[in-house]
């Protein structure tokens, strides 16, 4: 499973396979998703994971729903990598919490996206009045585009958009 986008019906059982493939579809840099060869590979190669040792086809196993208790040591170092709290992926935390680092995730993709980093930097520092003017008009924009008012409704979980014109996340 080379791209990783393939899933079985197992996949939709398991509550940490849903994550990981959340993650793999959202967090990665522009360009193209991270391979599950790619993510092994950096987990086993980076002192920072903590020595832990990460294979493609556990990984694999992982997100697809056929392996659904890895060690704490591997949810550790997979948090790690994409930038999420340990709990999101050992399912420890609330669905309000758990939806919260969701919306977080759906955040940081939005703002890879420099068009939209620009309209949120150069609202900094003006008035509440004139930044509430601004969310008015681009509520009214969304509105004649046919599009959700809010855009965390427009991408869920399934579908966190596509953040492929922003800058790099960081992680290669």
């Amino acid at each position: 499973m080379a791209v990783g986008t393939e899933r079985s019906p197992d996949a939709d059982d398991s509550p940490l396979a849903r994550r990981l493939n959340y993650l793999f579809t959202a967090m990665h840099p522009p360009g193209a998703p991270y391979t599950n060869a790619h993510v092994a590979e950096a987990i086993s190669g980076g002192d920072e994971y903590g020595g832990v040792r990460l294979t493609e086809q556990y990984l694999s196993m992982l997100r697809n729903g056929k392996r659904t208790n890895p060690s704490p040591d591997v949810l550790r170092a997979l948090a790690k990598f994409f930038g999420v709290p340990v709990g999101y992926l050992l399912g420890d935390l609330s669905p309000s919490q758990a939806e919260r680092v969701e919306e977080e995730v759906r955040f940081l993709v939005a703002m890879r996206d420099k068009r939209v980093r620009g309209i949120a930097l150069r609202s900094v520092g003006l008035p509440p009045e004139v930044q509430d003017s601004l969310t008015a008009i681009i509520s009214q924009f969304r509105q004649q585009m046919n599009l959700p008012p809010d855009p965390a409704d427009a991408s869920g979980p399934g579908d966190p958009g596509d953040p492929d014109n922003g800058a790099p996340s960081g992680r290669r």
